[in-house]
């Protein structure tokens, strides 16, 4: 069946640049909101001024057979607006499989706070956590949407360990 976000997943926004961000501007001919960045992680967090950490980025899993989870699986994004965008938009989350069917999906929001002054961006990062079913080897993709823009794909591919020779 299909999964949601769980309640434990956490969203975290904020209105201003770290230091070790990037520094461009959107241009204005881009679109208003910008997925920076979406990768799949082992772990990640915010730390008490807001920097995020990411630890084990990954785009394949092996696995010991089918079907498995992946339990714990850190798909971690930043999202980019200009200053108009203050305030909450919709985000949307989708893992599906090799055919495109849903498995694991879920609506959310995204909060981007007032800029200081100066600032011409703003910027959200979010740290989502799902346990992710794999049910046979193949490529999977989480599809991650915010407002009306097109969405973004991650993608996850999947396969079985081989055991060693001789060994049953």
């Amino acid at each position: 069946g299909t999964h949601r976000v769980r309640a434990g997943d956490r969203w975290h926004g904020c209105g201003e640049r770290h230091p070790a961000g990037r520094h461009h501007h959107l241009d204005p001919g881009e679109l208003t909101l910008v997925v920076d960045f979406a990768v799949l992680a082992d772990y990640a967090l915010f730390d008490q001024q807001g920097k995020l950490s990411v630890i084990g980025i990954f785009r394949h899993v092996v696995v010991g057979g089918f079907p498995a989870m992946h339990p714990r699986t850190h798909l971690v994004l930043r999202v980019r607006g200009r200053r108009t965008e203050v305030g909450t938009h919709t985000l949307r989350i989708r893992f599906t499989d090799p055919e495109g069917h849903e498995l694991v999906g879920g609506e959310g929001t995204v909060q981007f706070g007032e800029p200081p002054a100066g600032v011409t961006d703003v910027e959200a990062a979010a740290v989502l956590v799902f346990d992710v079913p794999l049910p046979r080897p193949g490529q999977y993709h989480f599809e991650v949407a915010v407002g009306k823009e097109e969405p973004v794909r991650v993608p996850l591919s999947t396969g079985s360990a081989t055991p060693p020779s001789g060994l049953m």
